[in-house]
């Protein structure tokens, strides 16, 4: 008897054992990028912001200066132009991941995760994994720019010129300037552990790669993890100006929109002709142009920006929907009020 149960105790830890290994016989490595997963599959497709590596002058270092300065240096050791005299890519677009589940557009879940990490709450949408995206300037941007979005729309390159010589108000970038800002984007593209994929789906994945098997239904559950293209919708501000003074909001979640938002850009005018600081006086006058049709007015700047004119081209871009609710909009004039009274 004390033989059987030993064979029997035997056979169960080798059946464990057999389990365990072939768990870790297929074992995805987070590491690698969405590219390079999808190209183990078989089933990466070109796009075309792919890096063009023939243009002389082009570097990763040199892109990510043009992103995050404005400028760099040329082949000659010299500084160049910058690109905006108003803005840099950081202005409006952060370059680390900013949402905590990128398969959903949630403003008060990426307000969180950002405010969490020490990021902005910015306009724009991330350059972190924008190369993994297929298309840009969508939806209600065509009613901004016109028919300069549609170049724009599939091709990352006419994108970024696109947001130099009209987002920034600069001038548009060299060829080895832009393959270098190219060149950087594909260093800060998604990697398999940006993206929300459980125990059970990554051996699936794994097994896809190892045996050559159901590889489109693994590239399409990768795919199915992150947004192919982020959706843009301008809404305008309550009709009723009444309403705007009444505080129906969180003025605590307002705080957080007032500090990683507003003050991004208007703290000792860092992109900004207009000052803003937490002294009572500021929001008194925040407050007390809740309601007028001008750029003191949060629901006027937020939701239509202003124009940039002659003398003055650093302008405000607005916030669409997705990049700050209805919700939060009025968490953040609660927050002046509470903060003017």
């Amino acid at each position: 008897m004390k033989k059987l149960w030993m064979g029997i105790a035997c056979s169960c830890i080798v059946l464990m054992l057999s389990f365990i290994l072939k768990e870790e016989h297929y074992i995805l490595d987070q590491n690698l990028s969405v590219r390079e997963t999808l190209e183990s599959l078989g089933e990466y497709e070109l796009t075309n912001h792919e890096v063009d590596s023939s243009i002389k002058g082009a570097s990763v270092e040199r892109g990510m200066e043009i992103v995050t300065k404005g400028y760099t240096r040329n082949k000659n050791g010299r500084k160049t132009s910058r690109i905006s005299k108003h803005f840099v890519c950081t202005s409006c677009h952060n370059i680390q991941r900013e949402d905590p589940n990128l398969a959903v557009i949630d403003p008060q879940a990426r307000l969180e995760y950002t405010d969490a990490v020490g990021l902005p709450f910015l306009q724009g949408s991330p350059l972190y994994g924008i190369v993994n995206r297929d298309s840009f300037y969508n939806n209600d941007y065509e009613k901004k720019y016109g028919d300069l979005v549609f170049a724009a729309r599939d091709d990352l390159r006419q994108a970024i010129q696109l947001c130099s010589t009209e987002c920034s108000q600069g001038r548009a970038m060299k060829k080895w300037e832009l393959e270098s800002v190219l060149m950087y984007l594909w260093t800060i593209d998604l990697k398999m552990n940006d993206l929300d994929i459980d125990k059970e789906e990554e051996m699936l994945i794994a097994k896809s790669i190892k045996e050559e098997s159901n590889t489109k239904d693994a590239a399409d559950l990768i795919k199915s993890k992150f947004l192919v293209e982020s959706p843009a919708h301008f809404i305008p501000p309550p009709v009723d100006r009444t309403e705007r003074k009444k505080s129906m909001g969180d003025p605590k979640n307002g705080e957080l929109i007032y500090n990683n938002s507003c003050m991004h850009c208007h703290d000792n005018r860092k992109y900004s002709f207009f000052n803003l600081d937490h002294s009572k006086a500021t929001f008194r006058n925040l407050r007390n142009n809740l309601d007028n049709f001008h750029e003191r007015s949060i629901y006027q700047v937020s939701r239509y920006g202003t124009s940039p004119v002659a003398g003055k081209k650093a302008y405000m871009p607005q916030y669409t929907k997705e990049k700050m609710s209805i919700e939060q909009l009025e968490d953040l004039k609660s927050y002046i009020i509470q903060e003017a009274n």
